[in-house]
């Protein structure tokens, strides 16, 4: 198996992994908030070490203050959504949200940047929306599980739609940090850094004494959301005549990883439209894919 498979499996498993690890934030009664404001100081410090972005090249004239600190407001805002929408709608509906969110920069290039449309585009688009409707439908009864497990309810279907939402906007704010021209290692540092600044915040003005499981958690949460991001870019590189098979291999593995650890490990309760969402959004993002 050639390096670039290797990191996209090792990608996938990561974004898998800290869906799996807010799955048991509950189950080990830890204080998300803590392990979320963590997980940034990690990842901004491997951010650093690893991608060694250039301090010269971050702070600059053009660097795009307004879309950092969106983002840093937005980041930990989308986490905790993700946290919740796990929680109560599952990994398996709460994976493929966050993966259909790729669609929304795409909508917004045909409604705000006068990109013509195209009939494939559309076509996925439309897949898309498709399958957003059946995986937000509920599974099971409109009541709370007594193990803390995904459940019904009106929760079931608004975190999940939260999260495609935010993550769509996040993917648009980076695109617009792009094209201002800062850097992304600087601009990933910088996003980090703001986040994790407005989430120790958030955590003194609530006064939340921190415990060291639940930062150790957030540890493991840094490492693994990291480690997919870092996986990811590497993927790339190591395959860059072959953007179409990074792009699509990552967003099916998420998806389709994440269906069988929802399902067979934490026996989440599909139904029969919620199958088929997980297989119109694998049929979306073939379409979607720049082959």
């Amino acid at each position: 198996m050639t390096p670039g498979l290797l990191y996209l499996l090792a990608s996938v498993a990561c974004s898998v992994t800290v869906a799996v690890l807010l799955k048991l934030a509950r189950r080990w009664q830890v204080d998300v908030r803590q392990a979320i404001a963590m997980n940034y100081l990690v990842a901004a410090l491997l951010c650093w070490a690893v991608l060694r972005p250039d301090p010269a090249g971050v702070l600059t004239p053009r660097t795009p203050w307004l879309v950092l600190a969106a983002l840093g407001v937005l980041l930990p805002s989308v986490f905790l959504a993700m946290a919740a929408a796990v929680r109560h709608a599952g990994i398996v509906r709460s994976d493929a949200a966050q993966r259909l969110s790729l669609f929304i920069p795409l909508l917004a290039a045909f409604l705000l940047f006068g990109e013509p449309p195209s009939g494939r585009k559309l076509a996925a688009a439309l897949l898309a929306a498709g399958a957003l409707y059946c995986l937000l439908r509920r599974a099971a009864p409109a009541q709370a599980p007594a193990d803390g497990g995904p459940g019904g309810g009106r929760a079931a279907w608004l975190w999940p739609l939260a999260v495609w939402l935010g993550y769509g906007v996040i993917d648009i704010l980076f695109k617009q940090m792009a094209r201002a021209g800062t850097a992304f290692a600087g601009g990933l540092l910088l996003a980090f850094v703001i986040a994790g600044l407005l989430m120790l915040a958030y955590l003194l003005l609530r006064r939340v004494r921190c415990r060291p499981r639940h930062l150790a958690a957030g540890v493991a949460l840094g490492l693994a959301n990291f480690g997919n991001i870092l996986t990811y870019i590497r993927a790339h590189q190591s395959l860059p005549e072959h953007p179409a098979l990074v792009f699509a291999s990552m967003n099916m593995g998420v998806i389709t990883l994440g269906t069988l650890v929802g399902a067979l490990a934490f026996r989440e309760p599909l139904s029969r439209l919620n199958i088929a969402g997980v297989a119109l959004a694998l049929a979306a993002i073939v379409l979607m894919a720049p082959w």
